[in-house]
């Protein structure tokens, strides 16, 4: 059982606001005991697409989003292709767009992001598509060329999000009102065959769980957010913020699991006690699963890469 002061320490992580249905407020408490007693912040945020039940911690909270900001420039990009503006076939330098973009969401390449996002006419134009759909508590400021030259803040509020914002950017994906059924399957489809994070939401999932997700890393901080799919087609949207702490894809994978069984109504399973320090090492082992299938793609091999180098950051 979690000590009366951890408890008390674990209801001050959640948000005063929130009005969370009462089946998920054990799910709540959870995550709360998580974002307590483990070393660093946390920001965490899940939404059932359907229903639209929501928990958070911290999710009003600004954390840098890394290379999670890579879906925003994926969908904006893909916007101008709907629209006609662009295609998907035209080259870029010496490569297609779509080589570039699954570049960019299945391995993190850094080089192709600042490609995309040069091509769309820098930062602003994709902090604009942000603010023409109104989503708010999410910015983009920077390419990723400057974000790491500049000196490193992960309390900087440029490139930042809230997890409800980006809870909110993801529903918007989902919901098919900004891309057309062809773009959002693309794009879900790169998401699913992202590369990196394999320890991050995806570490104890069970085998018939799909994801589509992207992940984020600076020195310090570590995030992934997409969605979850149960074999029922239950659609879960999920953002995980971490920075400070030694722990950070530990507490990720274990919130993932309660996310995953407390939306499908099975309790906490993996997750069962209510707080405590977790690591890699933990009695609750992933189950083992074949690798997904590796698609044709035109993007190299070599994660996060930038200019021929190859960074710890922005993964």
């Amino acid at each position: 059982m979690l000590a009366p002061f951890a408890f008390l320490l674990a209801l001050v992580a959640q948000p005063a606001s929130a009005q969370v249905s009462p089946h998920l407020l054990p799910l709540e408490q959870r995550l709360a005991a998580l974002a307590t007693e483990n070393p660093g912040e946390y920001g965490i945020g899940a939404l059932d697409l359907e229903t639209g039940e929501m928990v958070t911690i911290n999710g009003d909270r600004p954390f840098p989003m890394a290379s999670t900001m890579k879906i925003a420039v994926a969908a904006a990009y893909l916007a101008e292709v709907d629209a006609g503006r662009r295609s998907l076939d035209e080259t870029i330098g010496s490569s297609t767009a779509l080589s570039l973009m699954e570049s960019m969401l299945i391995h993190s390449n850094n080089r192709s992001t600042d490609i995309l996002i040069a091509t769309l006419g820098g930062p602003a134009a994709v902090d604009g598509w942000l603010r023409a759909h109104r989503l708010r508590g999410i910015r983009v400021d920077r390419n990723i060329a400057r974000l790491l030259a500049d000196r490193r803040d992960l309390h900087d509020i440029r490139d930042s999000s809230t997890p409800v914002a980006m809870l909110h950017l993801l529903r918007l994906i989902d919901s098919g009102d900004a891309l057309s059924d062809r773009s959002r399957a693309l794009l879900l489809d790169m998401m699913r065959r992202c590369a990196t994070g394999r320890n991050r939401i995806r570490g104890l999932l069970p085998r018939g769980a799909t994801v589509e997700h992207k992940t984020g890393t600076l020195n310090g901080y570590t995030g992934d957010v997409g969605f979850l799919t149960r074999p029922d087609g239950q659609r879960i949207a999920v953002v995980f913020f971490a920075r400070g702490g030694d722990n950070r894809p530990a507490v990720i994978s274990t919130a993932a699991r309660a996310i995953y069984d407390s939306f499908g109504g099975e309790g906490q399973g993996l997750a069962a006690p209510l707080g405590g320090r977790v690591t890699q090492a933990s009695t609750w082992q992933p189950v083992r699963r074949d690798p997904p299938a590796r698609q044709p793609s035109a993007a190299p091999a070599t994660p996060c890469t930038l200019r021929g180098s190859v960074f710890e950051g922005l993964c």
